[in-house]
């Protein structure tokens, strides 16, 4: 079963996105990039020959050697290809968790090991940001950030360009190469490179910012209208250095196998990251003014003296420090020189290569060019455009007027980004631009209106025909000129708000443990009849905290796609919530609480789960098949369930995964398909939702409640 011939089945490489000519959309863009450049990720010669050596699959699906290794290969770059894609259609924080988990279990090896990373920050965006003057979304962010990033490397010749003659001669990269088949040639093995370690760069290039936001908040507690920041108190971090001291084994790996150099010597991160800058990149040498003692002080004085930096604290200094510790003293993931250069990019896609190496503001330097550092480049770039479809948690910034969406086209080497706003919005905008206007015509009288994102691509930059929007991103990276790598066109346009992918209910959750939830809802299959008898005794909180850890040893054991697939069953309970009028929030509401489904909503939620298993799977490409006596083993590797939609069913000539997104004739094909299956198939799409019931009061003190009765 080789990815062509999942291809075949789900159909769905058809439709990766509006496709005119040579332009392309941010969906297309991106999922042509995964599907097409990406072919033979993570394969390997070396267990293609233990297979044939040993005579046995190496791959791993419901458990080990079920299918052959480079199946499993296909079946996840397949698992985070359709993540991908449901972030983009829905932009929800539960379709970004997907991504986040597709690519951890992908390149680091296991999510229970690294998810303090970014649920910390998901939970903490959401509890304490409200408390802040300003402040949005990084979570979702992160992955938009990462998906965008994909989509430019796909459409600009020159990026890859750029991006080969930097690592052509990395290690990590031609061990990429070395591993792949001789099928696959140098560019599908540097776009296996690029999507690794940009995929670190973007997704946990915020991840430090659960230290930035107790500064702002002790900066918002203080804050007086017109008072300078200078003024008031503020948070510095102490005493860190023994969290940045590296451990002896980190230095000697640093030394002889990452840099080889006597130079590499290193007692801390603040070190290692000065020299990766200014050496190894050699912005010393491009960038007149800083040195490596200069860049290394900085680094020292970022947690540390805030007032020195116009006493504002940079995320980006912990992001890059915690991600190092996290994955190479904690988790022990091999060092690596490609790591290290995601986690620069890191460090200096914020505050500080604009204000503490190139003094943008002052245009004393020329741009951020993509072959010093292309990730970095990038990362800068794409964390300035992504300003689109972020929730609003500060509360001034609740009030200010953000762009709701925007309109790629992306063509070779060009980016038009047209952002929209909302239309209902108007009033606002109409009486900015009034504002504005009389600004002009009397520019002595107060300070210049701010509609934050609006007016900042409303307003012409001084002198020139373009937005200060893009302005200030040329200012930072190099755009539009003879020798630059990419041109940047931006425009603006009022579009009516559509919320229909979104699926927004009334079950509220600061950020749902669906990792907890899926290991729970896998985990009790193993142990049926014990989970019956709980139930009866009431006693089901007990049954899973005794059995937690023995659960997530048996959920590390599958693969990919069937942990994702628990998760998804956890992430549509909402929903399936929401259809029976009840809703989950950990507040005190004067509702009914409910302590169990009765027999008629199950048979509401029954048909409508089995319609997401199905779309799950079909998307997966599983086919149906008569023979109800097939080994699970040869099930597995055929890819066939006898639960999938019966051939009766389907008209002559309807293919059933190309209307997948036809929700009225699925929902009618879903429900036939259900209504043939046994009870005892029936029942495993209702009995999962039951144990929701306590998992919810388990792992997030929730509640459900009904607002009305089913009818």
């Amino acid at each position: 079963m080789a990815y062509t011939m999942l291809e075949e089945r789900t159909k769905r490489h058809l439709n990766i996105g509006e496709i005119k000519g040579n332009m392309l959309n941010l969906k297309s863009a991106a999922l042509r990039f995964l599907h097409e450049h990406c072919e033979g990720l993570r394969f390997s010669k070396k267990m293609t020959e233990k297979e044939q050596k040993e005579g046995s699959y190496s791959g791993r699906s419901l458990k080990e050697h079920q299918i052959p290794y480079h199946m499993q290969m296909d079946i996840d770059r397949l698992c985070l290809e359709n993540a991908v894609r449901d972030f983009i259609e829905s932009g929800t924080t539960e379709d970004a968790f997907n991504v986040y988990f597709c690519y951890l279990e992908m390149f680091v090896g296991d999510y229970g090991k690294s998810r303090q990373m970014i649920e910390l920050l998901s939970e903490y965006e959401s509890n304490s940001s409200s408390l802040l003057m300003k402040h949005r979304d990084h979570y979702a962010h992160s992955v938009y950030v990462f998906i965008l990033g994909l989509a430019i490397y796909e459409t600009s010749p020159k990026y890859r360009a750029a991006y080969q003659g930097f690592y052509e001669k990395n290690k990590e990269y031609l061990k990429i190469k070395e591993e792949l088949n001789s099928a696959f040639d140098d560019e599908k093995a540097l776009a296996h490179h690029f999507l690794q370690y940009w995929g670190l760069s973007s997704l946990f290039h915020d991840i430090g910012y659960p230290f930035e936001l107790p500064f702002e908040q002790v900066a918002a507690y203080f804050e007086v209208h017109g008072d300078k920041r200078k003024n008031r108190p503020f948070v510095a971090y102490h005493s860190l250095e023994n969290y940045i001291k590296l451990k002896e084994k980190t230095k000697h790996t640093l030394a002889k196998e990452v840099y080889d150099s006597e130079e590499a010597v290193f007692q801390t991160t603040d070190e290692l990251f000065a020299y990766d800058i200014a050496i190894d990149k050699k912005l010393s040498k491009n960038y007149y003014t800083f040195t490596k003692e200069s860049m290394k002080k900085t680094l020292q004085e970022k947690p540390t003296h805030p007032e020195n930096f116009n006493h504002f604290m940079d995320h980006a200094y912990f992001s890059a420090t915690i991600l190092f510790k996290k994955l190479f003293e904690e988790l022990e993931c091999p060092i690596t020189k490609s790591g290290i250069d995601a986690m620069t990019a890191i460090i200096l896609h914020n505050s500080l290569y604009k204000f503490s190496v190139a003094f943008y503001k002052d245009k004393i330097t020329d741009s951020f060019k993509a072959k010093l550092h292309p990730l970095a480049y990038l990362l800068m770039l794409c964390d300035e455009l992504q300003c689109w479809d972020r929730t609003a948690y500060g509360r001034n910034s609740r009030a200010e007027l953000h762009p709701m969406g925007c309109e790629f086209v992306f063509t070779e080497n060009k980016i038009q980004a047209t952002y929209l706003y909302d239309k209902a919005e108007e009033i606002k905008i109409e009486a900015f631009k009034k504002k504005y206007k009389s600004y002009k015509d009397n520019k002595e009288k107060g300070e210049e209106p701010k509609l934050k994102a609006y007016s900042g691509m409303y307003i012409k930059e001084d002198g020139l025909n373009i937005s200060k929007f893009q302005a200030d991103i040329e200012k930072i990276v190099e755009l539009n000129t003879k020798n630059s790598i990419l041109d940047l066109t931006v425009d603006m346009k009022l579009e009516e708000r559509n919320t229909k992918n979104k699926n927004i209910y009334l079950s509220n959750s600061n950020f749902i443990h669906l990792y907890n939830f899926a290991v729970a809802l896998n985990g009790r299959w193993s142990k049926i009849d014990e989970w019956n008898t709980a139930k009866e005794d009431k006693l089901e909180e007990d049954f899973l905290m005794q059995n937690r850890e023995a659960f997530e040893k048996e959920f590390g054991m599958l693969s990919l796609e069937y942990k994702l697939s628990n998760i998804n069953q956890a992430k549509a309970f909402a929903k399936y919530l929401d259809v029976i009028g009840c809703f989950y929030t950990d507040r005190p509401v004067a509702y009914e609480m409910l302590k169990g489904f009765t027999e008629k909503e199950a048979g509401i939620i029954g048909p409508i789960e089995h319609q997401r298993w199905l779309k799950e799977h079909y998307k997966m490409g599983w086919v149906y098949t008569k023979d109800t006596n097939i080994q699970k083993d040869e099930r597995e590797l055929l890819r066939v369930h006898y639960d999938m939609v019966e051939d009766a069913l389907v008209k002559e000539g309807e293919a059933i995964t190309e209307i997948l997104d036809d929700d009225n004739r699925f929902k009618e094909i879903a429900e036939a398909n259900y209504k043939r299956l046994e009870k005892e198939e029936q029942d495993k799409d209702t009995e999962p939702l039951n144990a929701m019931l306590s998992l919810l009061k388990l792992y997030d003190g929730l509640r459900i409640y009904q607002y009305k009765v089913t009818e």
